[in-house]
């Protein structure tokens, strides 16, 4: 029987958004609404001596100007914890315009409230704002000296250190050993729609228009800032304009402008700038990552030490989890990792797409690539005879993993076979032919928290799907459909899921590739549920052709339940008892972390690329990958993301970098004429093959997602590939043109 699930379908909200009928949360309409704007400190450090207002309030319209002097003090500040978990998620535990003092630069020190946007903007500009600096730090080359080993990272959820085995050991056991320093730019966000929230109170009740990855998490986190019952607050976010994890955690726009609103008494809508993108909503932090491989003379390792140092805030030991899949990928004895933090003038770093794993497994992969050349094996045989078939952190043993499938497949649509491993060995012209290869991976880890979904049939035979959860691109509209229409055996076509409002059930923010799992979870869950009370009730009633069968003999398909030659559709069986709809709940516990399996998505990367080593140019002409993410929801939409990763994984090894000036403490980019990203000028054929691979583990429909690990392992393989081309090892993101360039021929 051909089912929904796994079908290449088109999106069923597609048009909306092309033709503008999609409402995003800064598009939201409402009467009396006003505009604020925020602004910044120009400063990173110090204090704010002096707040002149009296050029704003001269202008027409203004309605408010909020300092530290009048703004309204927080409730409480929730913990960081990450969004997964189901409970408050703040990206930092610092609310802006509480005192006087400027922790980094760019952070809120006052908001103007208009009637038009314009005229905020305008009267914000007119603002006098004097501060006492301080001297900041920002950077690793100023901080180094001053960190530290924290207990834990990633709001207090992982250790800062792991180790097993004995890594003094293993690299005296070690017959060649790869040693290298590797160091990447920090990050920003800029996903097309910049973060925004629009206020709305009635009386003592709060409707707070949020773009967010989960309205749950925003809604716990506002409560408890504002101080006021989850149940006098809902959050409404069915759109969102990509997050790739700026939106993850809850920052603070959506409490100023609930605040703002309250205070003018009017709704407010607040949007950040782009320039605010790269000061309001976390990035991906500088780092610089150490890592030492050990291995013997036939490629099996023996020791992996890896060490990262980054800056944090002054508020939270924040950290990627870099260290995380680097140390379960190969089956390596003796392993030490550990992270080391400096508080630096700066909001806490937070989720970035690949979060931990983009960065840790670049570090790890090129190594893999050095030994690999060192002992001239292949480098996807170096991978396949070091590849860890339990987990070496926990001793586990994997859910699935699919891993020999990705890298054969990957293999062959690329052709890898087909190269001569001596680098420098293909020219075309001025350019040197390179190609490269690397493994992915990353953790399929399962909510904190049960997650819900309802399901409704309607006596015209239609289905409608709710669960909180928001739709930022991914697409989880359509591939909800699909599932609830396998369970319910019903077209997809007569399916409608509804999503993004806490008023639905409750779904943990959708990140670090979880979403589909969890919430395919739920809603397979209560659609299930759903057809059994209705198998349930047709076998009981006398008037049904189903009347007096056993319930586990019938199937359900096209709307129909049937048994033998008996069969009976959801609709006759609702109208016939006067029953306009039958609805059932579904509620989804995951295994946790105690689960007797450890889970992870695995995959291979492979890439081509053109380098002129004369004027440092790098042109990526194509790319391959194979992923094995459990079984796939939708075959159109999981490729779209899977490719969409594997370019931003070619923009973060090519393109993506910010730096702070450290005289200023600023950054150096605040806009997209300077900070760089692909664009399809940069972009090369792409193929994508997809493992399927059975996990009755992980969740009921054995998902495990493709949101992350298309973008892990591609910025290694393109370095890999540089090597290949150029025989240059370079050991950054980005690969930049003075890294490559080579002085001309005398």
């Amino acid at each position: 029987m051909t089912t929904a699930i796994g079908q290449p379908l088109t999106r069923v909200d597609g048009r909306a958004k092309v033709t503008g009928a999609a409402r995003f949360p800064t598009e939201v309409p409402a009467p009396g609404m006003t505009h604020a704007c925020l602004v910044g400190a120009r400063i990173a450090g110090g204090r704010v001596t002096s707040v002149d207002a009296s050029a704003a309030w001269e202008e027409p319209g203004v309605l408010a100007v909020l300092t530290h002097e009048n703004l309204p003090r927080i409730a409480e500040q929730p913990p960081l914890v990450p969004s997964l978990f189901g409970g408050p998620a703040p990206g930092e535990t610092f609310f802006p315009m509480q005192d006087d003092v400027v922790h980094y630069g760019g952070q809120h020190v006052a908001l103007v409230v208009a009637d038009t946007h314009e005229r905020a903007q305008h009267a914000a500009a007119l603002l006098r704002i004097e501060y006492e600096e301080s001297e900041p730090l920002t950077t690793i080359e100023q901080g180094r000296d001053q960190a530290y080993e924290p207990e834990a990272i990633f709001g207090g959820f992982l250790p800062a250190r792991n180790s097993r085995g004995d890594i003094g050991a293993g690299l005296a056991e070690a017959g060649v050993r790869v040693e290298g320093t590797y160091r990447f730019a920090a990050n920003n966000h800029n996903p097309l729609e910049t973060s925004g929230s629009t206020a709305v109170w009635d009386g003592d009740e709060l409707v707070l228009h949020d773009g967010t990855q989960g309205v749950n998490a925003t809604q716990l986190t506002v409560a408890a800032l504002l101080g006021i019952p989850l149940s006098k607050i809902r959050v409404v976010s069915p759109y969102v304009g990509g997050s790739f994890g700026c939106k993850a955690m809850v920052w603070h726009h959506p409490t100023l402008a609930a605040m703002a609103a309250r205070v003018v008494g009017r709704p407010v809508r607040l949007a950040l700038t782009r320039e605010q993108m790269f000061t309001s909503c976390g990035h991906r932090e500088e780092q610089e990552q150490h890592l030492t491989l050990g291995a013997t003379a036939d490629g099996r390792l023996t020791a992996l030490r890896h060490h990262k140092l980054s800056p944090t805030s002054p508020f939270d030991d924040w950290a990627e989890p870099s260290l995380q899949t680097a140390a379960q990928m190969y089956a390596c004895p003796h392993y030490e990792g550990s992270y080391r933090l400096f508080r630096a003038n700066t909001m806490t770093p937070t989720f970035m797409r690949g979060p931990g794993d983009s960065s840790g497994m670049f570090a790890l992969e090129c190594a893999m690539d050095e030994l690999a050349c060192r002992l001239a094996i292949d480098p996807v045989e170096l991978r396949l005879r070091n590849f860890a078939s339990v987990d070496p952190v926990s001793g586990k043993p994997w859910s699935s993993n699919g891993i020999e499938e990705c890298f054969a497949r990957g293999a062959a649509r690329f052709g890898w076979y087909d190269r001569d491993p001596e680098p420098r060995a293909r020219r075309e012209g001025s350019w040197l032919i390179g190609t490269g290869m690397a493994a992915a991976g990353y953790p399929a880890p399962p909510p904190g928290t049960p997650q819900r979904a309802r399901a409704r049939i309607y006596a015209d035979g239609s289905v409608v799907v709710q669960a909180a959860t928001p739709e930022f691109g991914t697409g989880v509209a359509t591939a909800m459909s699909q599932v609830a229409a396998d369970a319910l055996g019903v077209p997809v076509s007569r399916c409608r899921f509804e999503k993004g409002d806490t008023d639905f059930p409750g779904i943990a923010a959708a990140v670090g590739s979880a979403g589909a799992g969890m919430i395919s979870a739920a809603v397979h869950t209560a659609a299930t549920a759903l057809r059994e009370q209705l198998v349930r009730e047709a076998v009981a009633d006398s008037g049904s052709p189903l009347h007096g069968t056993d319930a586990s003999e019938v199937a359900v398909h096209d709307g129909a339940m049937t048994a033998g030659r008996a069969s009976e559709q959801y609709a006759d069986l609702l109208r016939r008892n006067h029953r306009p709809d039958a609805e059932a709940s579904g509620t989804w516990n995951p295994p946790g972390m105690d689960a007797p399996y450890a889970m992870a998505t695995f995959g291979a990367q492979f890439a081509e690329v053109a380098v002129d080593p004369e004027l440092g140019l790098v042109r990526v002409r194509r790319m391959t990958g194979a992923f094995a993410p459990g079984r796939v929801l939708n075959a159109r939409t999981a490729r779209s993301q899977l490719v969409g990763g594997m370019l931003w994984g070619l923009g973060q090894a090519l393109l993506e970098a910010n730096h702070m000036d450290p005289g200023t403490g600023r950054w150096v980019s605040t806009s997209l004429a300077d900070y760089l990203v692909a664009v399809n000028a940069d972009t090369p054929d792409v193929a994508v093959e997809l493992v399927e691979v059975e996990d009755r583990i992980v969740n009921p429909l054995g998902v495990k997602g493709v949101g992350e690990i298309g973008q892990v392992g591609a910025g290694a393989a393109i370095a890999n590939a540089i090597h290949h081309a150029t025989g240059r090892r370079v050991r950054k993101m980005p690969i930049t043109v003075e890294d490559l360039m080579e002085a001309p021929h005398a």
